[in-house]
């Protein structure tokens, strides 16, 4: 066959475009016709020739034809000639270091190629060690028994082979899966069907192998300890699961439903312990339809499996009721009519057709409930896999920010590396030019040493010369050596040492030579003299001549002594020279090697510079669009409905937008700082991430504010935060390129931000707009003002009283004066409640101001400071409104509930005064203690207040006796109607009242909640 037309056909079905391999295809690659895969297969028993043409395609470089050719290749391990698993054996290296090279990618077609080329490997391997087992698994019991040779050990171990097959298997099902975005229809898409395509096979290979794996661990079973097959229990029932769970989700997929019929697996997994329940296994069984599989492939369906079992049985209770009737059907003869009449047999046709309707209905109506209830379910799967597709995206986010993440700091890591090598080459360049240097100083100074004992030589020579020429005049002047002999002789041995001495050092010979020279001259000169004037003694001079020849044969002796030793010094300065010469060489040779190094170290530093500078850059460019993203994302949640009942206060929206305009300040010195040296990128990613949450934050934050001001307020913050993200966006875009980093302008977005914060300031309560500075003297003013409003009530209280005495008498002041002084002792408790709230706020000040002045911890704390005020200001005001009511209920104008109210407002009111003043407090503080007691009597207080009330109510309405003795029937009866009609009017309004106490409460709550900080807990939900 020609190995082009091979080429063509497979590069049809193995190609790089993401959709599914095409059935004709498939059907060309895996059925014996003129098509090259299968063919070549079938017909020359083997799989040379499509390995042929597939070792040809880019596997390694495009993930979509490894994918595609995965799925090929699987379908021809199932269905080609059984040594197309053996041919395949050899090219098992190859695709074990393609799995490994997709490996190293963390998502998309990379990590799913590397997944199944681990199953095809896997595969072929438990098609190696067990060759019974043909490529599509479908084996009958008695061949299953044969694979075993019965031994249990057989057994065992291919049991654990099966599991480690069906393990691959559910990951790859995995793998697809949570590469999916399940919450859409991607099997309905190409891309989609690409990815799922290669499951059916994956599907045709589980069921067998669950069904293998079933039966053999109940022939297991049957012969070893149940201990022993813990382990295999555990991992078949996690593998029963994730299988049962891919099968369901398989199902529910529109791809799935027209090209196999995939098996559901029984609701719990078998029990091994019970040998019984091997005969309630149901193999599952795959079933392709005619139209999706391909003649010569198609599985027999036996007749039973097609029968429809979803018929509805018949109830048992009508059974029963039947036979009931008109005995059991085998007993009834239907045409025997001798005990039979015609009257009878009426009644009997009129009740079978009426139960026959009956049943009728029943079946319809069971139908109707089957229908609604596979709707039910059905919308609940959806559902529920929809929430598993949510699940798995999430996690799969979340492990490939894990990965990115490990990967960074690698590349972290090497660049540390690098640099501490390049640091220790650096240095070691160093040391070795010290060590040139110190070589080339050495040098020199042998140098310099040379020359010394050039010129020590010379010197030596002209000695002896001149020596000869003392002789020579000493010939001449025979008569007068006698007299300087002794000289002579202790001259010669001077010039001895001087040679001794040369020996020894060198520079002080020299010097010694040339003194003993300028002596010798001086004494020639004398001698010389003495020559003129000593003529007469020539005779003694004769015999002084021979001996001073003796002396001279010594003297020569001595100095061919002395050229031995310049000669043999001579020779070791010409080894000297050839030593420095051979360490100038090597030297010239090690500088020019390091030479080398160091212009290699330099390249490589460049190098390393500009990958350094990329990754710099890359690092940039990942911060900048995570940043994008979060405000993208930011300002998708405006639009998004649930957002709009998320809420935020806009005190917080004033502090995300302070905060935010703060980083954008540091955003501008950190990018000029880094065009000034790019190699502080660190505080720009640093900056630009802060940035984009902290404006990311106010976006959200803006948007919820404005749900809670009016319409057009909300408008106009709406619009402000759009256009602070728009901004903040174009900003980011020109951060993401180099050449435009230069021309980054923030201030439009700092002038977007601007004008968020100065919305925020006009929509914050009016309790805010105090200045700092204010709040301390406020605080004072508001304790001194609710103090001074319960001594007047107290006052007045008072005054009642004397009044009340003077005016009313019997009942009436009885009760007045037993009201007025349970207010009396209330406005007393209230008054040491002030005052020990008072005692306890300077604690409190004290302890934790510090250095900073009371006004400034005030400040600090503002929002404490606010609830102190609000808790003083209701204090005083209920004080004022109780006494009006009681000088009211005294002057019998006023109603007992009101004083009865204000009672309880009062209560309310010290137990907020209360609260505000301990969250600060110490626990273990005096103060506190007091303040609790003073609460307490408060509480007493107001509880003897209400009783008294209650007591004078009842006491005052008793005297008030109705007589109707005097009424006649008609006047009782309109009586009656007329109270009738009152009690209805008054639960109506009763009812009323209370919806409206519930409004004004709830207003109430909401103000407070604004004037107190409430809300600072509940900051930022939205």
């Amino acid at each position: 066959m020609d190995l082009s037309k091979i080429a063509v056909s497979i590069n049809k079905a193995i190609n790089t475009q993401e959709v599914a391999v095409k059935e004709k295809h498939a059907r060309n690659i895996l059925i014996l016709s003129p098509s090259p895969c299968i063919l070549g297969t079938h017909h020359e028993k083997g799989a040379h020739t499509f390995w042929a043409a597939v070792n040809r395609l880019p596997l390694s470089s495009n993930a979509v034809l490894c994918w595609k050719f995965c799925h090929v290749f699987h379908k021809l391990l199932r269905d080609g000639h059984p040594n197309v698993i053996k041919d395949s054996m050899r090219n098992k290296a190859d695709l074990t270091d393609m799995s490994r090279m997709w490996g190293h990618l963390s998502e998309g077609y990379g990590k799913l190629c590397s997944i199944y080329l681990k199953l095809l490997i896997t595969k072929m391997e438990f098609h190696i060690k067990n060759p019974r087992f043909p490529g599509n698994l479908q084996m009958s019991n008695r061949q299953l028994d044969e694979a075993g040779e019965n031994d249990v050990n057989n057994f065992f171990q291919l049991t654990v082979e099966m599991f480690d097959y069906l393990e691959c298997e559910l990951n790859l099902f995995l793998g697809v899966f949570s590469s999916l975005d399940m919450s859409r229809s991607v099997s309905v898409t190409a891309a989609g069907q690409c990815r799922l395509a290669p499951l059916i096979q994956v599907i045709l290979d589980s069921s067998h192998l669950y069904d293998y794996t079933v039966k053999l661990l109940f022939k297991l079973h049957s012969c070893l300890p149940a201990d022993t097959l813990q382990g295999h229990r555990d991992r078949f029932q996690e593998q029963f699961k994730k299988l049962k769970s891919l099968f369901y989700r398989s199902s529910n997929l529109q791809y799935f439903k027209r090209l196999i019929q995939i098996p559901q697996l029984p609701e719990n997994p078998p029990n091994f312990l019970r040998a019984s329940a091997l005969s309630e296994h149901i193999s599952p069984v795959v079933v392709i339809p005619a139209e999706s599989s391909s003649p010569e492939l198609e599985h027999v369906v036996e007749t039973d499996d097609l029968v429809d079992t979803d018929v509805p049985v018949l109830p048992a209770a009508l059974e029963t009721k039947f036979d009931d009737l008109f005995g059991t059907s085998a007993a009834i003869d239907p045409f025997n009519f001798n005990s039979q009449n015609g009257m009878r047999k009426d009644d009997k046709d009129r009740l079978i057709e009426q139960l026959t309707r009956e049943i009728q209905a029943l079946k319809d109506e069971l139908e109707s409930f089957r229908l609604e209830s596979g709707r039910l379910c059905q919308a609940l799967r959806g559902r529920v896999n929809e929430l598993e597709a949510e699940l798995a995206e999430q996690s799969h986010l979340r492990l490939q920010a894990a990965g990115e993440s490990e990967f960074l700091k690698a590349e972290l890591d090497d660049l540390r590396r690098v640099r501490e090598d390049t640091e220790k080459e650096q240095r070691s360049l160093t040391e070795i030019e010290k060590k040139a240097q110190a070589n080339e100083q050495r040098y020199t100074k042998l140098k310099e040493k040379y020359s010394e004992l050039v010129q020590s030589h010379a010197d030596l020579l002209r000695k002896n010369a001149e020596v000869t020429r003392q002789m020579t005049v000493a010939r001449v002047a025979q008569d007068e050596v006698d007299a300087v002999r002794r000289e002579m002789q202790g001259k010669v041995k001077a010039a001895q040492e001087v040679a001794d001495r040369q020996e020894r050092e060198q520079l002080e010979q020299l010097q010694e030579l040339q003194r003993e020279l300028v002596s010798s001259r001086t004494e020639l000169d004398s001698l010389k003299t003495t020559m003129a004037s000593s003529q007469q003694s020539s005779e003694v001079l004769g015999t002084q001549l021979v001996a001073l020849e003796s002396e001279k044969a010594e003297l020569v002796q001595s100095l061919s002594k002395v050229e031995a030793e310049l000669a043999s010094r001579g020779e070791e300065l010409e080894r000297v020279q050839s030593s420095l010469a051979t360490e100038r060489e090597s030297g010239v040779k090690t500088a020019e090697a390091l030479q080398n190094q160091l212009n290699e170290k330099e390249s490589r530093e460049q190098s390393l510079e500009s990958q350094l500078v990329t990754a710099r850059w890359s690092s940039l460019q990942g911060a900048v669009e995570e940043a994008e993203k979060i405000i993208q994302d930011s300002l998708a949640q405006i639009d998004d409905p649930v957002h709009i009942s998320c809420t935020s206060s806009a005190d917080y929206l004033a502090s995300r937008c302070q905060a935010s305009l703060d980083c954008i300040d540091r955003l501008h010195s950190a990018r000029e700082a880094f065009l000034a040296d790019n190699t502080g990128v660190s505080e720009l990613v640093r900056v630009v991430t802060q940035c984009g949450h902290l404006v990311g934050d106010t976006i959200v934050q803006g948007s919820a504010t404005s749900h809670m001001v009016p319409v057009e307020q909300a408008d106009a913050l709406s619009e402000s935060v759009k256009a602070c993200g728009a901004e903040a966006l174009a900003l980011l875009g020109q951060m993401k390129q180099q050449d435009s980093l230069t021309a980054a302008d923030s201030s439009k977005l700092k002038a977007a931000l601007e004008a968020i914060l100065a919305t925020a300031e006009k929509l914050r309560p009016r309790g805010l707009e105090l200045q700092q500075g204010e709040l301390g003297d406020l605080v004072e003013q508001e304790m001194a003002a609710t103090s001074a409003a319960v001594e007047s009530a107290a006052t007045r209280i008072e005054e009642m009283l004397n009044k009340t005495r003077a005016v009313d008498t019997g009942i009436k002041m009885e009760v007045n004066e037993r009201i007025l002084a349970s207010c009396t002792e209330l406005m007393r408790a209230i008054k040491q409640l002030v005052l020990s709230s008072k005692n306890l706020q300077k604690d409190i000040v004290e302890s934790g101001r510090g250095a900073a002045s009371m006004k400034e911890f005030y400040a600090k704390n503002s929002r404490w400071t606010e609830g102190l005020i609000s808790a003083s200001k209701a204090v005083g005001w209920g004080a004022t409104v109780m006494v009006d009511a009681a000088d009211l209920v005294v002057q019998g104008k006023g109603k007992f509930e009101e004083l009865m109210v204000c009672s309880h407002e009062i209560a309310a009111s010290t137990a907020q005064l209360v609260a505000a003043s301990k969250v600060k407090a110490d626990k273990d503080s005096g103060n506190l203690h007091r303040l609790q007691q003073a609460s307490r009597g408060v509480t007493q207080a107001t509880a003897a207040v209400v009783a008294s009330t209650k007591s004078g109510k009842s006491q005052i309405e008793e005297t008030d006796t109705m007589d109707f003795s005097s009424m006649t029937l008609t006047q009782i009866k309109r009586q009656e109607m007329d109270a009738q009609v009152l009690v209805l009017e008054l639960e109506t309004r009763l009812q009323k009242e209370r919806e409206r106490l519930g409004e004004l409460r709830k207003k109430h709550y909401e103000l407070a909640g604004v004037a107190e900080g409430w809300g600072e807990q509940e900051e930022g939900t939205g």
